[in-house]
This record gives C-alpha cells, sequence and structure tokens, in this order.
C-alpha cells in the first residue's frame, strides 16, 4: 500500500504514531476508538535499521494495529529539509517491509510540546531525555486522532 492521505487510514482500529529521528523512533499508541494517544516507547536505531522495524512491527501486531501515522518533520516556513527527506526514507523502508497504510503528520512544534508539558511536570532532565522521543509521537498522534474525530 502507498502512502495515504490521513483520510484514508481505515476508519477504526488502534493506530501506531511514529516521531522518526536520526537515532530513536519513537512510537505511540492509541486505542481502537482513537480517543486517547500513550507514548509507548523508544526504539533506539541502530547502524542496521532491519531490528528497529522488526521491534516497530511487534508493537504493531501486539496491539492489532490498523496503519501508523508518521510525523514529517516540516520547516516553520512550510519547506521540507534533510529531515523531512530521513522520514520519508524511513516511511519507504517501511512500506517495501510490510503493505500497511502509512499517513504523515506535520509534526512542527511536536518535540516542543512534549518538552513543554514534561517541563510543566517538573522532569528532571534525565527523565525528559529518556521519555521525550515517545511523547513527541503521542503527540503526533493525538493531533492525527483529534483531526479524524473532527472529521467525522
Amino acid at each position: 500500500m502507498p502512502l495515504v492521505s490521513l483520510q484514508d487510514l481505515p476508519p477504526k482500529g488502534s493506530l501506531l504514531g511514529l516521531d522518526p529521528g536520526s537515532t530513536t523512533i519513537g512510537v505511540a499508541g492509541c486505542d481502537p476508538n482513537r480517543l486517547i494517544s500513550t507514548g509507548l516507547e523508544t526504539i533506539v536505531r541502530g547502524k542496521k535499521l532491519a531490528p528497529s522495524l522488526d521491534r516497530l512491527f511487534a508493537l504493531y501486531d501486539q496491539r492489532q494495529s490498523v496503519g501508523l501515522v508518521m510525523g514529517l518533520p516540516i520547516n516553520m516556513d512550510g519547506t521540507e529539509g534533510p529531515r523531512s527527506q530521513s522520514a520519508r526514507s524511513l516511511a519507504q523502508n517501511i512500506l517495501a517491509r510490510r503493505d500497511i497504510p502509512l499517513a504523515f503528520w506535520d509534526e512542527r512544534l511536536s518535540t516542543a510540546g512534549a518538552e513543554r508539558a514534561l517541563l510543566e511536570a517538573d522532569a528532571s532532565r534525565a527523565r525528559r531525555e529518556a521519555l521525550i522521543d515517545k511523547l513527541a509521537a503521542a503527540w503526533i498522534l493525538q493531533g492525527a486522532i483529534d483531526r479524524l474525530n473532527d472529521a467525522r
């Protein structure tokens, strides 16, 4: 299945949200009714991508997910840079490995929003570092499911 628009994701079922980084992939999931997103884990990307994708698909299957929402890091002026190309490359690797619906979501400010929430919760620097990627993924997924729910 090629990349799809957000509205073309299956109408029901759990989704996974991804915050792709150069060294990690933050992963979040939502309930089958798509009400709330929760940070699940941060997958460390090694020299080879295969083990990271193995873990991603294990989570996907475990949660009986029906699609992925991947954050697309767009610059504040709306242009795409190297980080966007990296996210698109990861998406192509995911789709080459398994035929699943994958939609992009503009992730501008997702990490900043997650960081702000952690600061407000008075999380230590080490705690913020441990949680930031999966919380950014939850931020991305929550934005997408809110948009889907608003469209219904």
